[in-house]
């Protein structure tokens, strides 16, 4: 059951994380950096601020094991400048599903070196079609009637930074976890510090933000509801199941995005572009339930 309830969590978490894209449309005069560095710095941070007792509780382990933290809070500290930029130049879809999308391949690389994962036959098949899927979606045409990408390479590029900080700071999170830190603490501990380094970024791309209360509004909404909230229920979900599962489970996200920007932004794919996220689906579908045999 808590299994179950932990797959749950993670599916919330992606349906409000899939709002991201389309939202930051809404403000095109804020820097993506800044997007990044605000969503993910001050939902970090209150993160920390309410698990702060908690951490004091499991300071000693944390110590003991601070060099999961520190990795944990260097990736959470890249991963949203990688993913807002990407989204920025490729497009809220492309952006979306390279990032999300290259997330569960990269975890399980990650559990596999680290004697976390084990590697089979049905797991490799789905991840070399999620890896076909991403590379179809990422050479296919944007056709979108109002917008025009040029630096989708780039992008893409971005997207995969942003899939491997990703995946860093879920097995990191988790390795805590694992090591009887408590979720909240390790969740808290790991988001404030990287909520933390992502304070001169904020400052030094934040210029506009002030502007206008729509700039506001986009900022705090990310920063709330898909940062604060989405990443307290990927927590608890982090608590009952490994970090391969829940990275790929949250290949839902690009799902939400692709709609949304589809019918708010204005983007559409190729048929190439289709069949690739249809490749990427199977490889959820597949990964998912190699991932519960393991475990």
């Amino acid at each position: 059951m808590n299994k179950y309830l932990g797959i749950l969590a993670v599916i919330l978490a992606s349906l409000l994380w899939g709002t991201t894209g389309t939202v930051a449309t809404f403000a095109p005069a804020l820097s993506p950096l800044f997007i990044g560095s605000f969503a993910m710095g001050m939902g970090g941070i209150l993160q920390c601020g309410l698990a702060t007792v908690k951490i004091v509780h499991d300071r000693a382990l944390l110590a003991v094991h601070c060099r999961f933290l520190i990795v944990g809070a260097l990736a959470v500290a890249i991963y949203p400048l990688a993913f807002y930029s990407s989204m920025r130049l490729s497009g809220v879809t492309i952006g979306t599903v390279v990032s999300i999308g290259s997330a569960p391949i990269l975890s399980a690389i990650i559990e596999y070196f680290s004697r976390d994962f084990q590697l089979n036959k049905q797991w490799a098949t789905g991840a070399l079609l999620g890896i076909i899927g991403m590379v179809m979606l990422a050479f296919s045409d944007n056709a979108s009637t109002t917008i025009q990408y040029t630096h989708v390479n780039l992008g893409i590029l971005l997207g995969l930074v942003a899939g491997l900080t990703y995946a860093l700071y879920s097995w990191s999170a988790r390795q805590l976890m694992l090591k009887g830190v408590n979720t909240k603490a390790a969740m808290g501990a790991t988001f404030g510090c990287g909520g933390l380094l992502l304070i001169p970024v904020m400052l030094i791309t934040g210029s506009a933000f002030v502007n206008s209360w729509n700039n506001m509004a986009v900022g705090f909404y990310m920063a709330l509801i898909p940062m604060f909230l989405g990443y307290r229920c990927y927590g608890f979900g982090l608590s009952k199941i490994s970090a391969s599962m829940a990275t790929t489970i949250t290949l839902l996200e690009p799902v939400i995005a692709a709609i949304l920007a589809m019918l708010i932004v204005g983007e559409c794919l190729s048929l190439i572009g289709w069949i690739g996220m249809l490749l990427i689906f199977i490889c959820l579908i597949m990964v998912t339930l190699s991932s519960l045999a393991n475990n």
